[in-house]
């Protein structure tokens, strides 16, 4: 495994028009977990990640709404071999401000994440699964114990906003919960006070 060095890798810009209505995303929206071996476009991820945690207003203000703008969740994105067009395979961390991604492990570590994700196949199966993970301090530091509440509030709404992006785009995608929170943590070689709460593979469904 090879610690990634830090530059930048810069997403293009958001498409801001859909071919479907937010009420036609709704209705076509279902977790899949078969998906075809057909690499996402870099524009597709830009969207997705955008719709995670972009910005979209002043004040660094983000797509999905966050207790007292504390903002304490962190998106990963492994990417497969073969995963993403024009990125090497790899683990890379989501930077909201300059809408960029910075490498973080390069390895194709989707195997291993579907070990820690009970042995759930699709998570390997699929080109890249977005990973969500939350400091819980940033918003605990101001609302205490409530904290907790308002991260898990804020990863709901970025789970909600991913799907339904995937399907304006004419992609699938599935919510997983059920993994070993410190097996994820090791994989990912993320710092003891990242937490991770999502998984959400994206792709083509067969």
């Amino acid at each position: 495994m090879t610690k990634a060095k830090e530059i930048l890798v810069k997403l293009p810009p958001p498409s801001l028009q859909g071919k479907i209505s937010v009420e036609e995303a709704i209705s076509r929206r279902r977790s899949v977990r078969r998906f075809r071996p057909v690499p996402l476009s870099l524009q597709q991820l830009s969207n997705l990640l955008w719709a995670a945690q972009g910005i979209t207003g002043s004040g660094g203000r983000r797509a999905a709404p966050s207790a007292g703008a504390t903002y304490p969740l962190e998106v990963f994105v492994a990417v497969g071999r073969n995963g993403v067009e024009s990125l090497a395979a790899g683990l890379y961390r989501y930077q909201a401000d300059n809408h960029s991604l910075v490498p973080h492990l390069m390895k194709d570590l989707r195997q291993e994440l579907a070990e820690a994700a009970l042995g759930q196949t699709f998570v390997a199966n699929c080109p890249a699964d977005i990973i969500i993970c939350a400091l819980y301090l940033r918003t605990g530091y101001r609302y205490g114990r409530r904290g907790e509440r308002y991260v898990h509030m804020e990863v709901g709404h970025v789970g909600q906003n991913v799907s339904l992006e995937a399907v304006a785009l004419g992609l699938a995608s599935v919510m997983v919960g059920a993994f070993d929170d410190e097996q994820v943590r090791e994989v990912l070689k993320l710092e003891e006070q990242i937490k991770p709460l999502y998984i959400i593979p994206v792709g083509n469904s067969t």
